[in-house]
């Protein structure tokens, strides 16, 4: 009987569910003194540095473009003056339309003559030519170099009317016979532009090439397969694939051509020809004028321009990243 009775307790008690034992939730990380002041230091200190160097000086040449202000005697001396600046910019100060003409002559050149050129360079060399290491070596070294190196290089070793590389080679170093490349208002520009090209192509070459070899191999096989020849693959097929690509480059195409300004004031200061956005923006806040509130309203211009693409480039890329 007594066997029975705990052959019955056994099953039942074996039959019976356990009741499950709750699980545990993650206990929260407890930060120690230390551990704080360390994850406050590391996002604190670029918070700062973002909003030094980049927010602060933003907003203030906002807020000083509404203002007529030679800098001296502190803010205090600043007048008011609401969009007289603007509006002068746009009606009576000389400098302004043929310094944008030149930036958009800067951008038409970069967009359709260097980029073209880099990507023409990235697509040779995406076919594992020999030496190709060092091809891109040699086309990438000028972005490496600062703009003081190549304004010297181009300014004084190829472009010197008397001892220039250019002019010894179509024999015009004799007096009287010399091309001044940089002096002249008509072909300053032009000249300085092969310059930028030099060093604008490298950067693309570098971009394009990264491009090309994310591109699925498939694509090109399948293509191959419909009987279409390296040209139409390339332009409706390999071209079309790299459109994140595309886009990154048009929004540095476009902001460099903008900002461009280091590599013409080397050369002459961005006179004679040679005018652009950025230069009378140094000239009328440090130069001898000193129009802080004409200079901070030309600057704002050229951030209005710029905000419209990086704009198009943030909207592509949070549209691509949805699911």
């Amino acid at each position: 009987m007594s066997s029975v009775d705990a052959s019955s307790t056994d099953v039942s008690s074996s039959a019976s569910p356990r009741t499950p034992t709750p699980a545990r939730g993650r206990s929260p990380i407890r930060l120690v003194a230390g551990d704080r002041i360390t994850i406050l230091l590391m996002a604190g200190i670029p918070t700062l540095i973002l909003l030094g160097l980049v927010w602060f000086p933003a907003l203030s040449s906002i807020a000083l473009s509404f203002t007529r202000w030679d800098g001296i005697g502190g803010l205090k001396t600043a007048k008011w003056v609401g969009f007289t600046n603007y509006r002068q910019i746009f009606t009576i100060y000389p400098p302004f339309w043929p310094a944008v003409r030149h930036n958009i002559v800067w951008l038409i050149f970069l967009l359709f003559i260097a980029t073209t050129f880099g990507l023409f360079l990235a697509v040779l060399l995406d076919k594992n030519v020999r030496f190709s290491r060092i091809y891109q070596s040699a086309f990438y070294m000028p972005v490496i170099l600062s703009s003081a190196v190549i304004g010297f290089i181009w300014g004084n070793l190829i472009y010197s009317p008397g001892q220039g590389l250019l002019n010894s080679v179509l024999g015009r170093t004799a007096e009287g016979h010399q091309i001044d490349w940089i002096g002249d208002p008509h072909k300053n520009i032009y000249a300085v532009l092969i310059a930028v090209l030099w060093r604008h192509a490298g950067y693309i070459m570098v971009l394009y090439l990264a491009g090309l070899k994310g591109v699925d191999p498939s694509l090109r096989e399948a293509a191959s397969i419909d009987g279409a020849n390296e040209w139409k693959t390339f332009w409706r097929v390999v071209f079309p694939a790299m459109k994140p690509v595309n886009i990154v480059v048009l929004v540095v195409t476009v902001i460099e051509s903008l900002r461009a300004f280091d590599l013409v004031y080397i050369i002459n200061k961005g006179r004679n020809g040679l005018e652009l956005l950025s230069v009378l923006v140094t000239d009328n806040i440090i130069g001898e004028a000193s129009r802080i509130g004409y200079g901070s309203a030309l600057g704002v211009l050229l951030l209005l321009i710029s905000m419209i693409f990086i704009i198009v480039y943030l909207v592509n890329v949070f549209r691509e990243q949805q699911p």
